[in-house]
């Protein structure tokens, strides 16, 4: 029997080569958390440094040989595809619990106000955002933004590669755009400073949500970039369905912030910024 007759594939699943990048990653990651916590405690941003930037790099070569073993070298067979899907479903639903988290916290305290918040939500002296200024702008942005992706989608799907840079394009601006309102809604935030349950919840909940927009933009870059080179066919595109699975995550999470948060839980004091 000869070599290539010996190593020729008898199955449709994809066995992956032996990677250094998960034991490499989980030393950057620990590594950046550990920093993190010592940065918080004033002892120096150097570990952190480090571990952001192994986190990085691990990040960047892990995805490049994903990128090569789909788009060169043919392993993602439709039965591998199909495991990716199942990942990624599992991946937004572990997402969608970690914001349950936040929104349990944010309604145990708006529900059954505490002595601390003086026995009423929003708590005494929180002057809430009028969540008809810049949270409503945000929520056309971020809803504009998933019609441009399912467009980028349509598009690569029938073969308009034109039409998927152009859907693409638009979203990544949105997306950077929601991004710059969150950060100017931020620096005018009253409670910015002040100690209790409502700045705790509220920072956590929208923060963690606009840390996953930049993350989302970030994926959409990449996809933009595969795209331009030609990385997706028609029938062939699990990288770029990812990206758009996680982003109407990210839809449905900021209307769920928008109309608990900023608009049921603002009170009397909604408007003061």
């Amino acid at each position: 029997m000869t070599d290539t007759h010996a190593h020729e594939r008898k199955h449709p699943y994809h066995l992956v080569d032996p990677s250094p990048w998960p034991i490499v990653g989980t030393v950057a990651a620990g590594m950046l958390a550990f920093g993190l916590i010592i940065f918080m405690h004033g002892k120096g941003p150097w570990l952190l440094i480090v571990g952001l930037a192994g986190t990085l790099y691990t990040m960047f070569m892990w995805w490049r040989d994903v990128v090569k073993e789909a788009t060169f070298e043919g392993h993602h067979t439709p039965i591998v595809q199909l495991g990716m899907r199942y990942g990624m479903a599992l991946f937004i639903a572990s997402e969608v619990m970690f914001f349950v988290a936040w929104f349990w916290a944010y309604f145990d305290a708006a529900l059954f106000p505490k002595e601390a918040t003086g026995g009423v939500w929003p708590p005494k002296g929180v002057l809430t955002f009028d969540p008809f200024d810049l949270p409503f702008f945000n929520t056309l942005i971020l809803l504009t933004s998933g019609t441009t992706v399912t467009w980028a989608h349509h598009c690569l799907r029938e073969g308009d590669r034109e039409g998927t840079l152009q859907g693409l394009a638009l979203t990544i601006v949105l997306g950077v755009l929601f991004t710059c309102v969150q950060a100017y809604e931020y620096s005018h935030a009253g409670f910015a400073f002040k100690e209790g349950i409502y700045p705790s919840t509220f920072f956590m909940a929208t923060g963690f949500h606009g840390a996953h927009v930049i993350i989302g933009t970030i994926f959409l870059i990449v996809c933009f970039f595969r795209a331009w080179k030609g990385h997706f066919k028609p029938e062939h595109h699990f990288g770029f369905e990812a990206a758009a699975w996680y982003w109407h995550f990210v839809d449905v999470v900021w209307l769920f912030l928008f109309i608990c948060i900023y608009w049921w839980g603002a009170g009397p004091t909604a408007g003061a910024h």
